[in-house]
């Protein structure tokens, strides 16, 4: 099981907490944590449309960064190993 995988919220600056790098973090730690849960599940329907939502909700950040900031969007990007929206 994957565990610890999002930044602790007392480890990040207040002034931090809502950006959009700490957003995508939180995000992609949910993504892996229901992928793992759905492989062993497979039948998991309400468990498989939260997941899309996240990963739409991301997307949606993903892109938003890109147009604002693309140097930012890189170091999110590299950090977190995963691959831009399309």
């Amino acid at each position: 099981m994957i565990k610890n995988l999002s930044v602790h919220p007392s480890l990040v600056l207040k002034e931090q907490r809502g950006s959009v790098e700490s957003q995508v973090s939180y995000l992609t730690s949910r993504i892996k944590k229901l992928t793992e849960h759905l492989e062993l599940h497979r039948r998991d329907y309400s468990s498989q449309r939260g997941l899309w939502k996240i990963v739409g909700k991301r997307k949606q950040l993903l892109i938003y960064l890109f147009k604002i900031d693309r140097i930012r969007y890189n170091n999110l990007i590299g950090e977190l190993d995963i691959s831009g929206p399309r």
